[in-house]
C-alpha cells in the first residue's frame, strides 16, 4: 500500500495480482454472475488507485479493506439489480404460468433412453451394477464404494472401468438407435 500511496502502479499491479483471484471469487459467490463479479473488482482496484488513503494500517490489513470493499460494492450491485427487476416485472400476471412438466413428445423420449439405460444396466454382472449405482446414484467417491462393499480400491476402479466400457458398447450398438 505504501507504493500505492506514492502513485506507484507496479505496487497496484502486484496487489492485483496477489488479491483479485480470491476477491473475484467473493465477488462471484454474492453476484452469482461472471461480469458483474469482474466489475466490481475492478471498481475495488480503481478506488484503492483514486484514493489509496482509504487505507489506515491501524484499523487492519489491506486484505481486510479489499475484501470488505468488495463485498460491500457486491451487495450493492445485487440490491440496484433487484430494485430495477422489481420495476421491470409486472405487479400481477394475468395469464395462465407454464407447466413446468416436459412436453410429452420429451416425456416419451426420455422414457425410451430409461428403456435404455436400464436394459444396458441389466447386461452388466451384479458386481459391477452395484459399484456403479453407487458411483451414480449414490453419489459415493471410489474409496467409499470399496468401504462399503468391502473391496479392494483398485478392484472397485476395475470394476466401474469396466462396467462404463461394457454401458458405452451396450448404448452404442446398432440396434440401439
Amino acid at each position: 500500500m505504501q507504493g500505492i500511496q506514492a502513485r506507484d502502479a507496479a505496487s497496484l499491479a502486484l496487489l492485483y495480482d496477489e488479491t483479485s483471484p480470491m476477491l473475484y471469487g467473493l465477488a462471484l459467490r454474492v453476484l452469482n454472475d461472471a461480469a458483474d463479479a469482474e466489475e466490481v473488482v475492478l471498481d475495488v482496484y480503481h478506488e484503492i488507485w483514486k484514493a489509496p488513503s482509504r487505507f489506515d494500517a491501524d484499523r487492519g490489513t489491506v486484505w481486510v479493506l479489499l475484501s470488505v470493499m468488495t463485498r460491500t460494492r457486491a451487495i450493492d450491485r445485487l440490491r440496484k439489480a433487484s430494485a430495477r427487476r422489481a420495476r421491470e416485472l409486472p405487479l400481477e400476471n394475468h395469464y395462465d404460468s407454464p407447466s413446468l412438466a416436459p412436453m410429452p413428445e420429451t416425456q416419451s423420449i426420455f422414457q425410451q433412453e430409461r428403456n435404455l439405460v436400464r436394459r444396458a444396466m441389466e447386461s452388466l454382472t451384479s458386481d459391477q451394477r452395484r459399484a456403479i449405482e453407487l458411483a451414480f446414484f449414490c453419489g459415493l467417491t471410489h474409496c467409499e464404494i470399496a468401504e462399503t462393499l468391502g473391496a479392494p480400491l483398485g478392484t472397485i476402479k476395475t470394476r466401474i472401468r469396466g462396467a462404463m466400457q461394457k454401458l458405452r458398447d451396450q448404448l452404442l450398438a446398432p440396434e440401439n438407435p
